[in-house]
């Protein structure tokens, strides 16, 4: 009842916004430190386009759900179109066809689950760690 006072009453409701602990992925370097680092820990790329309104849904949908630490994953944020060189190379080295957005999952020097699109929060990352 609170919050139908909240909104007839003009008053705000803001919702807290869930900050997830993303590793920005803009170097190439990064991609061999993300490969061996895998033996240890799961890592974890989002790859998003910015200008993408599928992009911006997933990637809402994909904070909401995400409940891990930085213990358990390595959480890197990709931004595509200001690091294309970087994109490109993900998908060489991991051997994914570049998508859209896209969500690859590494461990132990491979890629154990890749998805795109709505697929991105079928993915139970909880296996992985």
């Amino acid at each position: 009842m609170g919050l139908l006072k909240k909104i007839f009453k003009g008053e705000k409701v803001v919702k807290e916004e869930k900050i997830l602990p993303w590793i920005p992925l803009t170097e190439l370097q990064q991609i061999d430190y993300i490969h061996k680092k895998s033996a240890l820990k799961t890592q974890i790329i989002f790859k998003h386009s910015t200008r993408c309104g599928i992009s911006n849904m997933v990637q809402r949908q994909f904070i909401e759900n995400y409940n891990f630490s930085e213990k358990e994953l390595d959480l890197y944020y990709l931004d595509l179109l200001n690091y294309r060189d970087v994109s490109n190379e993900v998908g060489y080295k991991f051997q994914v066809l570049h998508q859209s957005p896209q969500l690859i999952v590494v461990r132990n020097g491979e890629v154990v689950a890749h998805a795109s699109h709505g697929q991105i929060n079928a993915i139970d990352l909880s296996r992985f760690i």
